[in-house]
């Protein structure tokens, strides 16, 4: 019983380092547009060829006033993977129907795909760790 454990302790903190960490930082607003700026670490042990990512932005009350979809890592062919142990910086641009009147504003971002080295898909839903940055 013991061993079982242990084993499960050891693959718990190998699974926990094998991920995209994304760090979403608080959203900087002008006219239409909004940049909120994204830090990733790749946690894997293979490179990420491309990563995929939307990016909701809410109004002070939770309305979603913009929405943007892009990739983040890769998906074209100037745009190079993002190696193991690598971070790189991401400014998702979400345009907005209105000008932004408010500056209480927050996004939600979630990832859809994220390949890694070869093809292998990772799961966005496991693999992928969002935190917002430290105030």
């Amino acid at each position: 019983m013991r061993i079982i454990t242990s084993l499960t302790i050891i693959l718990s903190a190998l699974t926990a380092s094998a991920q995209l960490a994304v760090t979403v930082s608080p959203v900087k607003a002008t006219g239409q547009k909004a940049v909120v700026p994204l830090a990733m670490k790749n946690g894997f042990a293979e490179p990420i060829e491309s990563a995929r990512a939307v990016c909701f932005l809410l109004d002070d009350q939770g309305k979603m006033i913009g929405q943007a979809t892009q990739w983040v890592i890769g998906g074209g062919r100037d745009k190079s993977p993002l190696a193991t142990g690598a971070t790189n910086a991401f400014n998702f641009v979400v345009a907005a129907a209105k000008p932004l009147t408010t500056t209480n504003l927050t996004t939600k971002v979630s990832f859809s795909r994220v390949v890694l080295a070869g093809g292998k898909l990772a799961d966005p839903q496991k693999d992928v760790r969002i935190q917002a940055a430290e105030k």
